[in-house]
């Protein structure tokens, strides 16, 4: 017996991580991988090791996970931006920064493979007017406004024209990834990434 009066076994024993954790960690590999509407709470509380009651003690519903899933995506994401923001040097690599970290998502470990955005995935299932679709469309302007504003770094002189060259840049993003989704893999973001680039180079 240890000095503590606890077998060694039984202090070394890792805590149990909070049902909450557990909970949103296995509703995003589930909704990512098979839907939101696919994915049952019996699925999701068996995925995540946890009784059912916990769900609703953490959760008041399944929309109120589904949110919480959007708001943990669009941290993620955020996260990986600031990652790639910390090595750019000039508005420029500000810009590309944005495509790498959608190069970044598109390249993350998925239990059943790349699928494309999971904010827009999740949105496509939701109703119009549906309070998740609107977290990710503030996700997308969020994007949008970070292109605005690199590009606006690149023209001091000339800042009205950057809304439209960031319009353009966001719209030629958000179409490779869903093709990246359709197809699985990273191509079609890293020629996006190569035609901002040049892009960039004209301004």
């Amino acid at each position: 017996m240890a000095a503590s009066g606890l077998p060694a076994s039984v202090r070394s024993a890792p805590a149990r991580r909070p049902a909450r954790e557990l909970l949103l960690e296995a509703a995003a590999r589930l909704f990512y991988a098979h839907g939101v509407a696919a994915t049952g709470i019996d699925t999701i509380t068996a995925e995540a090791g946890v009784a059912r009651k916990s769900l609703y003690n953490n959760f008041s519903s399944k929309a109120e996970l589904v949110a919480a899933y959007l708001e943990a995506r669009h941290g993620e994401w955020l996260g990986l931006y600031r990652r790639r923001l910390d090595t750019a040097r000039t508005p420029r690599d500000g810009v590309l920064a944005v495509f790498d970290a959608y190069l970044d998502h598109a390249n993350s470990a998925y239990q059943h493979g790349f699928r494309g955005c999971g904010l827009l995935n999740a949105a496509a299932e939701l109703p119009a007017g549906d309070p998740g679709r609107q977290a990710v469309r503030r996700h997308k302007e969020e994007v949008q406004e970070l292109l605005a504003r690199h590009v606006s770094g690149m023209l001091p002189g000339l800042p009205e024209q950057a809304p439209a060259i960031a319009a353009h840049l966001a719209f030629l993003l958000e179409g490779a990834m869903a093709r990246a989704g359709l197809e699985g893999n990273d191509g079609p973001l890293t020629e996006a990434r190569r035609m901002a680039g040049q892009l960039l180079d004209t301004l």
